[in-house]
């Protein structure tokens, strides 16, 4: 048994809200690893801005503020620079990143990551390019998990000419509300596109937030294209979304280092057509599972034939259910446990 110490400066959550309603996806996989690391025996102590202590699931909740312990076995650093130092002594100190990695040669993540030389966590090869190559810091890469209730789908008969968008709508979904309506909607008019988005997932304000907005905004404005905006929903709505769903439709984007929904999506035999930007073609078996498309054209040459053909359909959707399980996040732990040496 070790003594883990986890520890994200970033929006405010626990393991409690995670189990309660959406969250992005850095959330949700440093929810799911402390869950993970408890259940495997060890003690589990988990620092973020939450607004109380809280025990949930073997994990101790705190808040950041609150301070942390002098020493661990195990100690993760999530996301941000403040928190790489955090812990004065740690058998292990890992880093764990969600973004493309250029930021680390800002002079407030260099310097800590040289004084204290934590390993660092990234999520596929895609991610570990992004390192700057002469960082003095060791990589490791442990894909994110997936929880059991996206691992366990049954087979299923085609559904309706449903298709889904479940990630951040800053990624590429003006691209996509384009090509819907240009291209796939035309040839296939009785489909249907959810987007399944929202600011409060991300808890972002500014810029960000009124970029956001304005792409919702021109998605609630296509209702006559048959595009249907719902609130984001939580994990067991979206496993039941899933299960309905004939298609995720997402092009990708250089941010996009593992992208949970689609691999979400993919666990539960949905077929999905991407294209290959960031890390998105390593989430999809291309011709197995979806269409890695690497043109327009080939886009929507992909997604109105699985809208339409019900064989190409079920092709897929049974290589998505062979193929595309993911790892469960007892697993991705015993990786992380395996750092501690």
């Amino acid at each position: 048994m070790a003594d883990v110490v986890m520890a994200d400066d970033g929006i405010a959550f626990d393991g409690a809200m995670a189990e309660a309603g959406p969250l992005g996806g850095a959330e949700t996989a440093f929810v799911a690893l402390a869950e993970a690391l408890a259940a495997r025996g060890h003690r589990v102590e988990a620092r973020s801005n939450c607004r109380a202590r809280l025990g949930h699931k073997g994990v101790g909740w705190a808040p950041l503020a609150s301070g942390v312990p002098d020493a661990c076995d195990l100690y993760i650093g999530n996301r941000g620079h403040r928190v790489i130092g955090l812990i004065p002594w740690a058998k292990r100190r890992l880093f764990w990143l969600h973004n493309p990695a250029g930021y680390l040669r800002k002079p407030r993540f260099l310097w800590p990551l040289a004084w204290h030389r934590p390993t660092l966590i990234v999520s596929g090869l895609y991610h570990a390019r992004t390192i700057p190559a002469w960082l003095p810091c060791r990589r490791e890469i442990i894909p994110y998990g997936m929880l059991d209730r996206f691992r366990h789908a049954a087979q299923r008969e085609p559904p309706p000419p449903v298709a889904v968008f479940t990630s951040n709508p800053v990624r590429g979904l003006d691209w996509l509300l384009d090509v819907w309506v240009g291209h796939i909607r035309p040839a296939v008019p009785d489909a249907e596109l959810h987007i399944y988005a929202g600011p409060a997932v991300y808890r972002m304000g500014g810029e960000r937030a009124r970029r956001m907005e304005a792409v919702l905004g021109r998605a609630d404005a296509l209702s006559a294209q048959r595009v249907r905006r719902h609130a984001p929903v939580g994990r067991d709505g979206l496993a039941d979304v899933l299960r309905g769903a004939r298609v995720m439709l997402y092009r990708g984007d250089p941010g996009e280092t593992f992208c949970l929904a689609l691999a979400e999506a993919q666990a539960m035999g949905v077929p999905a057509i991407v294209q290959p930007i960031g890390a998105v073609a390593e989430r999809v078996a291309d011709g197995v599972s979806g269409r890695v498309a690497g043109s327009v054209d080939a886009f929507v040459h992909s997604a109105i034939g699985v809208l339409r053909d019900d064989a190409l359909w079920r092709e897929w959707h049974r290589g998505a259910l062979a193929t595309q399980r993911g790892l469960d996040w007892d697993t991705v732990a015993a990786r992380f446990e395996a750092l501690i040496g």
